[in-house]
């Protein structure tokens, strides 16, 4: 009879055993799982990992090739062409350019000088006012007379000069790269004024 119940147990026991060997853990997919995506937590972090790595590289690529072509301002030129002398009149002040170039040009008896036309103070755009032959800045009131040399307002300096010359073909040419200051002492160099009779 024991040896009956021994069988029994050992039965038993052997199909406890193989039931034991059929149930996968939970942590583990059974061996003879045939499925394509077996996604665990550890499958899971090789997948973010592998994609995020990916990136990096794609985002280091993209950037490398946007190095290759830098950014470039592209600005209009300094020096421009401003008609040839004989269309300006003794004394006058001329506004021509005052809008697109930000330049007065003013012809006196012995030749001509250009003023940027930008307030020291803070680089408003003055009025020239021909009846009180002056500048005026609508902005705090400075105002320069034709000369350039300020009198009034909270202005700290002179207008600009700009470098005026004759091109070759004998237009006015005027380049606004070029600044000359009076508290420099720089209005006496050649270009800042152009000596002209005729």
């Amino acid at each position: 009879m024991s040896e009956i119940l021994n069988q029994q147990t050992s039965q038993e026991v052997i199909q406890k055993e193989a039931k034991k060997k059929v149930i996968p853990k939970q942590d583990k997919p059974p061996e003879n799982d045939t499925g394509l995506w077996k996604f665990n937590r550890r499958s899971f972090l090789t997948f973010a990992g592998w994609l995020g790595f990916l990136g990096f590289i794609f985002t280091s690529i993209i950037g490398a090739i946007r190095y290759m072509f830098p950014r470039v301002l592209y600005e209009p030129p300094t020096a421009f062409k401003a008609g040839y002398p004989d269309e300006y009149t003794v004394g006058e002040v001329s506004e021509r350019f005052k809008d697109t170039q930000r330049v007065w040009i003013v012809r006196e008896e012995d030749g001509f000088y250009a003023l940027l036309a930008v307030c020291t103070h803070l680089g408003c755009t003055p009025r020239w006012l021909s009846g009180e032959n002056k500048f005026k800045c609508p902005c705090h009131g400075s105002g320069f007379r034709k000369s350039g040399i300020n009198f009034e307002g909270p202005a700290p300096r002179p207008l600009e000069r700009v470098k005026i010359t004759l091109a070759e073909d004998g237009q006015i040419l005027i380049d606004k790269g070029v600044t000359y200051k009076y508290e420099k002492g720089e209005w006496g160099k050649p270009s800042s004024f152009l000596p002209y009779r005729g």
